[in-house]
């Protein structure tokens, strides 16, 4: 059974199996791996980044220039991790050019299963409850993965545009 989960040192095996699917250098949307430290294949470090997904959470501790509050969630079946989600809680200009309020990655050999679809279906509430009452996703013009999984859970297409991350489809889905 699919779940979503707050990010977890106990899936560390199975997370780096995963990562090696990618590859060490891979973006993976929604991972929050640019909070990763260099040290992230020790357990040290793989233990400081999940404290440092699970703090981006907290309102109350401020961010650095250029980043906003999120909360970060693993898709994990039994103690299997197939991927990530966020849901960013609110946009600052990047987010609102080209980002979005909520990223997502399956890893490879998890994926064509609908996951990626249920994960956003899943996370819509807590938008929510974060006070959002529409969410900005966005995808590669050329991802029609991406774009049917958006547009399953409610995405309307606002437009397709050049950013500074590529040429983006972007959706909104009023929650």
């Amino acid at each position: 059974m699919l779940q979503l989960i707050e990010p977890t040192t106990r899936l560390r095996t199975s997370w780096t199996q995963a990562r090696q699917e990618w590859g060490p250098d891979a973006h993976q949307d929604g991972s929050g791996l640019r909070l990763a430290g260099p040290d992230l294949d020790t357990a040290s470090g793989f233990e400081e980044w999940v404290e440092r997904l699970r703090a981006q959470s907290d309102r109350s501790l401020p961010m650095p220039e250029g980043s906003v509050h999120a909360t970060h969630l693993w898709i994990v079946e039994d103690a299997t991790y197939l991927g990530a989600i966020d849901v960013r809680h609110y946009l600052n200009a990047f987010l609102l050019e080209g980002g979005g309020n909520i990223g997502y990655s399956v890893r490879p050999s998890a994926r064509r299963r609908g996951h990626a679809t249920w994960a956003l279906g899943a996370i819509l509430p807590e938008a929510r409850r974060q006070g959002l009452e529409r969410v900005l996703l966005t995808c590669d013009d050329g991802n029609t993965a991406s774009a049917r999984t958006i547009e399953a859970n409610g995405g309307v297409l606002e437009d397709v545009r050049t950013t500074p991350i590529g040429v983006k489809r972007r959706y909104w889905i009023t929650l």
